[in-house]
């Protein structure tokens, strides 16, 4: 069987981004953002992630034409300013399949602390530390 998010071997995408996984953003706000400012983040991260989702970038100059303040890292990861600069979203982007994985998110003073080129996705940096699984 098939992982539907897993792109096709050779196919070609001409269709909107699909961006993997909205629950990370959702987590953050829920479990990383203080609660007088969680609607507002969830505001500018449901926006980012309504475009995104739209979108049908072919390279990193298209997004850069759209995004003028994201910061093109390589040719598959970009990082977007969210909330202002407050916040910065790094993700993976796989242009010709149309991919977009959230690798990191966090708060402008955190990204400062991290390489960018290296960072991976932790799953466990976005969930509720007072649940654990």
């Amino acid at each position: 069987m098939r992982n539907a998010l897993a792109p096709m071997v050779g196919a070609r995408y001409d269709h909107a981004v699909r961006v993997t996984a909205r629950g990370t953003l959702n987590q953050f706000v829920r479990n990383r953002v203080s609660g007088k400012l969680q609607m507002m983040v969830k505001a500018h991260l449901d926006a980012w992630y309504a475009e995104a989702a739209r979108a049908s970038w072919k390279n990193s100059a298209e997004l850069k034409q759209q995004y003028r303040s994201a910061s093109i890292v390589s040719s598959e990861r970009v990082v977007f300013n969210i909330k202002g600069n407050e916040y910065r979203l790094v993700v993976a982007i796989n242009y010709p399949h149309q991919v977009l994985l959230i690798v990191w998110l966090g708060t402008h003073k955190e990204y400062d602390k991290i390489d960018v080129k290296k960072v991976r996705y932790d799953k466990s940096r976005y969930a509720d530390s007072s649940h654990p699984e």
